[in-house]
């Protein structure tokens, strides 16, 4: 769920699968490296030339513009843009953040923030999560610049974001998983982004 994104080859390996109970749909998606092309049985080879002339394209070019966002998501300057508008919506820009990086040292929290600072570092193992959980985790460590410990106060202002509990659930089930895995860091297990 978090590694990178795979590259988008030009041209990739096309696999056809045909299907007795597709009767006109045709659909095509990537499975590792190759684009499956599943088609109706009855499909004849023009036709799954024409799909394949029509489909594959589509589907590498999204591929690509999802590898390009996901690029522009990691930088560091992204992030550091994102918490600012974060601060702005949910804590009327009163947390301001002087440096936000990602850090792939960061393996025992999702994030952590310095208030003498002003510095906050999220795990480079968030970069793949959803945006809503990211954004949670920005919004927990800007609370932290302006509360440092997990006080009232401070449970307020991160409440402030609309999906705290969703996005706590989320980093709840991804901990477990990693957890039973046997891939989680002992502090991890907390549920607290920091």
């Amino acid at each position: 769920m978090f590694n990178d994104p795979m590259p988008v080859p030009s041209q990739p390996e096309v696999v056809v699968r045909r299907s007795a109970r597709r009767r006109r749909t045709v659909s095509a998606h990537w499975s590792e490296d190759a684009v499956v092309l599943s088609v109706p049985q009855s499909a004849t080879r023009r036709e799954i030339e024409h799909w394949t002339r029509e489909l594959v394209p589509r589907v590498v070019e999204r591929r690509r513009r999802e590898a390009a966002r996901g690029a522009e998501r990691r930088s560091d300057d992204n992030l550091l843009q994102r918490a600012q508008e974060l601060s702005r919506r949910h804590l009327d820009g009163r947390a301001r953040p002087s440096d936000v990086r990602w850090s792939a040292r960061q393996t025992t929290r999702w994030g952590s923030a310095t208030p003498a600072t002003g510095v906050i570092r999220v795990s480079a193992q968030l970069q793949e999560a959803p945006e809503w959980v990211l954004d949670f985790v920005l919004v927990h460590e800007l609370a932290h610049l302006l509360e440092a410990d997990h006080s009232p106060r401070f449970r307020e202002l991160e409440a402030r974001y609309p999906l705290a509990g969703k996005a706590q659930a989320f980093l709840d089930g991804v901990a477990w998983a990693h957890r039973t895995a046997g891939r989680a860091p002992e502090a991890q297990r907390g549920a607290s982004p920091s």
